[in-house]
């Protein structure tokens, strides 16, 4: 069962996501000396970014910052995942917070993820992964009817990371597997918009498949309990 957590602004959304990754942080570095955070890119976690980057409680240089996905870009082009993460989250309290990231320099996807794939299985259980979602119900660079899904969506796959040539996107990606973003303590997807919603339910319905609508498999897995973050 999907928990809802629904709130009547996205300004409140961010504020309450920001305390509950703080605190979800922060317990984890108590229990265990260092927290791992998992983002994903686009416009919609950028509140919360901003609001998560003013905490001065948690001690960030005891958290390590990553990302669900990346274009394959340099991390200086505007749409690098990276940069948006540098200019909205690792500001503020959050500078000494520690970065893995998922760009390699490698010429293509496919020889970063093979570079980096042992380093991104050898990390530990993640212990927040925000995701979010696209109209077409992809979430992470998970894209519908592309040859990587099939890859990608394998609960038993032994690769944290894949390379995917979306159709409907720009830019080839890196993008972590569902079994790597399932290894977490806690999972959110954080979305906006009566249109997500609406796309978030039709994945779910009886009549979906996942190659069609990829947020499906996180959905209806039975590993790793998911809440949803939403607001209008």
């Amino acid at each position: 069962m999907n928990e809802w957590n629904r709130f009547d602004s996205r300004a409140t959304l961010d504020q309450e996501l920001a305390r509950f990754a703080a605190q979800t942080l922060a317990e984890a570095i108590e229990t265990r000396g260092h927290g791992y955070l998992v983002v994903s890119g686009g416009s919609t976690p950028m509140g919360f970014f901003q609001t998560l980057s003013q905490n001065q409680t948690l001690d960030w240089s005891k958290v390590t910052v990553t990302l669900a996905d990346e274009r394959w870009v340099a991390p200086d082009h505007a749409d690098s995942n990276e940069a948006l993460v540098y200019e909205n989250l690792l500001q503020n309290a959050a500078t000494s917070a520690q970065f893995a990231s998922l760009y390699s320099g490698d010429e293509t996807p496919e020889i970063g993820a093979a570079t980096l794939d042992a380093k991104f299985s050898a990390l530990p259980t993640f212990d927040l992964v925000i995701l979010g979602m696209g109209g077409d119900a992809h979430t992470a660079s998970l894209f519908p009817n592309t040859p990587a899904l099939t890859q990608g969506l394998d609960p038993q796959s032994p690769h944290a990371l894949i390379a995917v040539h979306p159709t409907t996107a720009p830019h080839a990606r890196i993008s972590m597997t569902l079994a790597r973003l399932l290894r977490t303590q806690n999972l959110v997807l954080h979305i906006t918009g009566a249109n997500k919603s609406e796309v978030f339910e039709q994945a779910i319905a009886p009549e979906s498949h996942a190659t069609d609508m990829p947020i499906r498999a996180v959905a209806l897995q039975q590993q790793t309990p998911l809440r949803i973050y939403y607001a209008d």
